[in-house]
C-alpha cells in the first residue's frame, strides 16, 4: 500500500444539547503513516478557551491481529486520566501509536461527553503482514541460502526497519562472497483485501571484486613470503590459483589483519601493529591493497619472577613453565604454558592437586630495550574436593556404563587432568557426540565442587546389507549387524527391547555372507568391556564358519558356466574358528596402555581342493594360537582424531611342534607337515595425529609385519602370510587362511610382492603372500562435516610399502610409492565408507609395467 504523508487531522464539535448529562460534542483527531497530529478548528468551537475532561472510557476498533488493550497501553492513556481538549495529550496519544510501527493509520474520536467526562475511541488500520518473499536476479541455490540467512518470518508486520535490515542482510551476504558492488532493491506489494504484503527482493550482485596487488609498507624484519602466507584469505590474483581465490571479502580481510599482527607478536614483535590500510579501486572489478605495518622491536625474556607462590618454589615453577632467559617473548605461547596444555602447563600443577581456584596473571614488570622482566602473580586459593558428579543427557546408555569411565569421583581432590581425560574417555565410548560433551565444574559455598557432565546420545549400531542374484551361482549378498551398546542382562526384559536391549556397553556382531552355494561365511562375536563390572577387563568370544565349494573341472574353466543347479561339488573347503580373549588396562607406564591375551583355534578341511598353494588337496590342518597384544591409545576422537597416538605390538605363537618331532619334517608330505600349523608372527602398528592449523590434521602411520618359524628344520608355511596392494579388502575365500590383507593405494589388489631379484614372481606366489611387509603413510585430513549422523572428511596422502617372499630379499628401503586423494564418510548405521584415487609410481614386473592410477572403494574399515 502506498502511504501518503498527508496529514488527516480534524477537530469538530457538535453542540447537540446544552442540558446536563447530554452529549455535548464529538472530537476527531487522526494521523496517517508518517504524519504528525495537527488540530484544526471550526466555527462551533472556541479554541481560545480549552477545557479539562476526565476520561470515562477508551475503546479501539479496526484491529484484526493486535490486542486492543495493548494498543490502549501504548497510547499512554487510561480511564480516570484528566486531559485537556484541545491539548497536547490528544496528539501525543496518536503519535505514540504511530511510532510503535504497528499501524498504518490512527484516528481518535470523542464518542460522548457527559458533564466533564469524555469517552474516546481509537480507529486504527493495521500494517500489512508478510505473506511471501521472493528473491529475483539470483540462482536457485543462492535463493535457498538467502532464505536461511535473512530469516524473514512469514506473518510478521512489514515495517521500514524490516525492509532496511533485509536489504542490508542480502547485500552483506553477497559482499562476504566477494561481490562488493551488490545492489539490492526491495518492493513491497500490498494486498488490502487480506491485509498482507509480498516482498520482492531484486538483487544485482555484479561481478566479484578481486585483488590485483597487495603492498606491505614498513616490512623489514620478517620475510615477505611469510607475511603473505599469513593472509590466508586475502591473496593476489595469480594464474593457476585454485584453492585460495583472490576475491576480496572485507570480513576475511579484517580477520587476516588480526592474524598478521598475532603472527608478529608470536615472533617477539610485541608492539607490532597495522597503522593503516588503503583499498584502491583500480577498475575492471579489481582493487589494490596497501597495508602500512609498524613492526616495532623484537623482545626477549630477561627475568621471570613469581609472587604469591607458597606451595611450590620459584625454581619448580620455572621448570614447569619452560621459559628461560633469552627466549623470544611470545604472549600466545606464554598463555599455553600457563593454561593451555593440560597435564603439562602451570595450571595443571596446581589444579591436579585440588587447587581449583588457582589463577596466574603475567605482568610485564619492566621493559628495558629489547628485554622484558615478567612477574607472574599467583593466587593459589584452597584445595577443593569433589562433592557430587552429575550426569545429564544419557537417555539410552545406563548410568553405570558412563560413570565407570569418569575419573572425577566424589571425595577425590579436584583434578584438571582427570577432567580432560574423562572427556576423552566419554568421546571414545562411541555412544555420544564427541563435539557436544560438556563439562561444568560448579563450586560450592563449603569449598567443594560439583562436576556436571552433559552428553548427547548418537546412533552407534551398524548394519551391512547387500544382495543380488549372481546368475549361475544364485543369491549373492551380505548381512551384517553390529550392536555396540548391547545389554545382555535385559534379554529377558521384553520392555527393554527397542528393538534390542541396549545401554550396558556390550558389543554383539553377527555376519552372514554368501555367494550362492559356492561360498558362505557365518560369524558371531560378543564383547563385555567390563567383566565383573568393577575393572576394565574386556572379555571377548567369537566363532565363525566358512564354506567354499567348486562345481567345475579346474582343468576346464568353461565348465563353470554350465550351471550349478543339481550338480554336486567337485571340491570343497571349510574353516571353523573359535577365539576367546581377555584384556585389561595397565597402570604402568601409564593408564593409556592395555594388554590383551587370547587363545584361538582354527580347523582347515580340504576335500579335493588346493586353491591356497598349501601343497595338498585332501587333508586337515589345525591351528592353535596364543596371541598377546600390548597397545597404547591416547587418540581424542575415534571418528576424526585431532591429537593423540595409537601404538600396537602383537605376537602370535603356535606350539613348537617341530621341537618334539624326531622325523625329518622336510621329507613329509604336505598334508602331514601342516596337520598342525606352526609359526610365530609379529605385528607393529603406529599412528600419530597432530593439528597443523585450524581444522587441518596430519596423520602419520607405520605398519610392519614379520612371520617366522621356530627352527631351521621347518620352512615358513603358507599360513598367516601377508598380502599387499589395492584397497585392502579381501575377496571371496582369500581370508580363509587368515592371511593379512593390507592395502596399498595406487596398485592392484594383492599385487605387491617381491620375489628373488633374478626372476619375476608368479601369480601363485603373490596369491600365497609374503613373510614380511613394511608400510608408511602420511595423510592430511580436513573435516567437511563433524555431524555425528555423518562425519565427512577429505584427505590427501603419500604412502609407500612392500611385501617380501623371504628374509633374504628383505630391504626396508625398497618400497613401492604412491600418492593421491580421497574422502571418508562415517555413518553410525553403516560404519566407514571411503573412496580414494591413488597413483602408483613404481613398476611391479609382470603386473604393473608403468606408473598409473586407479580408484579404490572401501566400506566398514580403516586403511592400515
Amino acid at each position: 500500500m502506498k502511504h501518503c504523508i498527508k496529514v488527516i487531522l480534524g477537530v469538530a464539535v457538535l453542540l447537540l444539547n446544552l442540558s446536563p448529562g447530554s452529549v455535548l460534542a464529538q472530537v476527531r483527531v487522526g494521523a496517517g503513516r508518517g504524519a504528525e497530529p495537527v488540530a484544526t478548528t471550526n466555527d462551533l468551537l472556541n479554541y481560545a478557551s480549552p477545557k479539562d475532561y476526565e476520561i470515562a472510557g477508551l475503546t479501539v476498533t479496526g484491529t484484526r491481529y493486535l490486542d486492543p488493550n495493548s494498543l490502549v497501553s501504548l497510547a499512554g492513556l487510561k480511564v480516570g486520566d484528566k486531559i485537556r481538549i484541545p491539548g497536547e495529550a490528544v496528539g501525543s496519544a496518536v503519535r505514540k501509536l504511530m511510532e510503535s510501527g504497528l499501524l498504518d493509520n490512527v484516528e481518535m474520536f470523542a464518542t460522548s461527553v457527559v458533564d466533564n467526562k469524555v469517552s474516546l475511541m481509537f480507529k486504527v488500520l493495521e500494517r500489512p503482514r508478510l505473506y511471501k518473499v521472493s528473491f529475483l536476479g539470483v540462482k536457485k541455490g543462492e535463493q535457498d541460502q538467502l532464505k536461511d540467512k535473512v530469516k524473514l518470518n512469514l506473518g510478521k508486520i512489514v515495517t521500514n526497519t524490516i525492509t532496511k535490515n533485509t536489504q542490508m542482510a542480502v547485500r552483506k551476504f553477497f559482499i562476504d562472497k566477494g561481490y562488493l558492488n551488490t545492489k539490492v532493491k526491495i518492493t513491497t506489494i500490498p494486498d488490502s483485501a487480506r491485509n498482507n504484503a509480498t516482498m520482492r527482493v531484486l538483487v544485482d550482485k555484479g561481478q566479484k571484486v578481486k585483488i590485483a596487488k597487495i603492498t606491505f609498507e614498513g616490512r623489514e624484519e620478517v620475510e615477505e613470503s611469510a607475511v603473505r602466507m599469513k593472509m590466508k584469505s586475502t591473496k593476489e590474483m595469480r594464474f593457476g590459483r585454485l584453492f585460495s581465490p583472490s576475491k576480496f571479502v572485507p570480513k576475511k580481510y579484517e580477520e587476516d589483519k588480526q592474524k598478521l599482527v598475532a603472527y608478529y607478536n608470536k615472533l617477539g614483535y610485541r608492539d607490532a601493529s597495522i597503522e593503516g590500510d588503503t583499498v584502491i579501486n583500480t577498475g575492471d572489478n579489481t582493487i589494490n591493497l596497501n597495508i602500512k605495518l609498524n613492526e616495532g622491536r623484537k623482545y626477549y625474556y630477561r627475568n621471570v619472577d613469581f609472587t604469591g607462590n607458597y606451595l611450590y618454589k620459584a625454581e619448580r615453577l620455572r621448570e614447569v613453565l619452560g621459559v628461560v632467559k633469552g627466549d623470544v617473548y611470545d604472549p600466545e605461547d606464554l598463555e599455553k604454558k600457563l593454561n593451555g596444555n593440560p597435564g603439562q602447563d602451570l595450571s595443571s600443577l596446581y589444579m591436579d592437586d585440588g587447587y581449583l581456584y588457582y589463577n596466574a596473571q603475567p605482568v610485564e614488570k619492566a621493559v628495558d630495550g629489547d628485554s622484558i622482566d615478567l612477574e607472574i602473580r599467583i593466587f593459589e586459593g584452597k584445595q577443593a574436593t569433589i562433592n557430587r558428579v552429575i550426569l545429564n543427557g544419557n537417555t539410552k546408555t545406563s548410568d553405570h556404563v558412563v560413570m565407570r569411565t569418569v575419573r572425577t569421583l566424589p571425595g577425590q581432590k579436584f583434578s584438571k587432568t582427570n577432567l580432560i581425560r574423562t572427556q576423552r574417555e566419554l568421546s571414545t565410548l562411541g555412544y555420544f557426540d564427541p563435539e557436544k560433551i560438556g563439562i561444568n565444574p560448579v563450586p560450592q559455598s563449603d569449598g567443594t565442587v560439583d562436576i556436571e557432565y552433559t552428553v548427547e546420545e548418537k546412533p552407534s549400531d551398524q548394519i551391512e546389507l547387500s544382495g543380488g542374484w549372481g546368475g549361475y551361482v544364485g543369491f549373492v549378498g551380505t548381512l551384517g549387524l553390529t550392536f555396540n551398546n548391547f545389554s545382555a542382562r535385559n534379554i529377558g526384559n521384553l520392555s527393554a527391547w527397542r528393538p534390542l536391549p541396549a545401554g550396558d556397553g556390550q558389543r554383539v556382531q553377527l555376519r552372514f555372507q554368501a555367494n550362492g552355494s559356492q561360498y558362505q561365511v557365518y560369524s558371531l562375536s560378543f564383547t563385555e568391556p567390563w567383566l565383573g563390572g568393577r575393572k576394565p577387563n574386556a572379555l571377548s568370544v567369537s566363532a565363525s564358519h566358512t564354506v567354499y565349494q567348486t562345481f567345475y573341472d579346474p582343468l576346464d574353466p568353461t565348465s563353470l558356466y554350465s550351471g550349478l543347479k543339481g550338480r554336486k561339488p567337485t571340491g570343497s573347503y571349510t574353516n571353523t574358528a573359535f577365539t576367546v580373549g581377555l584384556g585389561r588396562q595397565l597402570k604402568v607406564p601409564d593408564d593409556f596402555f592395555s594388554l590383551t591375551n587370547s587363545l584361538s583355534f582354527q580347523r582347515y578341511n580340504l576335500n579335493n581342493l588346493d586353491i591356497f598353494q598349501i601343497g595338498y588337496n585332501n587333508g586337515v590342518s589345525n591351528n592353535f594360537t596364543f596371541n598377546t597384544t600390548l597397545s597404547r591409545n591416547s587418540i581424542d576422537n575415534p571418528q576424526f582424531p585431532r591429537s593423540g597416538s595409537s601404538f600396537t605390538l602383537s605376537g602370535s605363537f603356535t606350539p613348537p611342534y617341530s621341537a618334539f618331532r624326531k622325523v625329518d619334517i622336510s621329507s613329509e608330505k604336505p598334508e602331514d607337515k601342516y596337520k598342525f600349523v606352526e609359526y610365530h608372527k609379529w605385528m607393529f602398528d603406529a599412528s600419530w595425529f597432530q593439528t597443523v592449523f585450524g581444522k587441518l590434521v596430519l596423520n602419520t602411520r607405520a605398519h610392519m609385519g614379520f612371520l617366522g618359524s621356530y627352527n631351521k628344520r621347518t620352512d615358513i608355511g603358507p599360513f598367516e602370510r601377508f598380502v599387499l596392494g589395492g584397497s585392502g579388502l579381501a575377496g571371496q575365500g582369500q581370508f580363509a587362511l587368515a592371511q593379512d590383507i593390507i592395502g596399498l593405494r595406487g596398485y592392484d589388489d594383492r599385487s605387491v610382492y617381491t620375489a628373488d631379484y633374478d626372476r619375476t614372481s608368479t601369480p601363485q606366489e603373490r596369491s600365497r603372500g609374503g613373510v614380511a611387509y613394511n608400510k608408511f603413510v602420511a595423510e592430511l585430513r580436513y573435516p567437511v562435516s563433524l555431524n555425528p549422523s555423518a562425519t565427512i572428511f577429505v584427505l590427501a596422502f603419500l604412502e609407500a610399502g612392500n611385501n617380501w617372499g623371504s628374509y633374504k630379499q628383505y630391504n626396508p628401503f625398497d618400497l613401492k610409492r604412491s600418492a593421491g586423494f580421497g574422502a571418508r564418510i562415517f555413518m553410525p548405521a553403516f560404519g566407514l565408507i571411503g573412496i580414494d584415487y591413488g597413483y602408483g609410481f613404481d613398476k611391479i614386473p609382470g603386473v604393473k609395467d608403468k606408473a598409473a592410477g586407479q580408484f579404490h572403494f572401501t566400506i566398514g574399515q580403516q586403511f592400515r
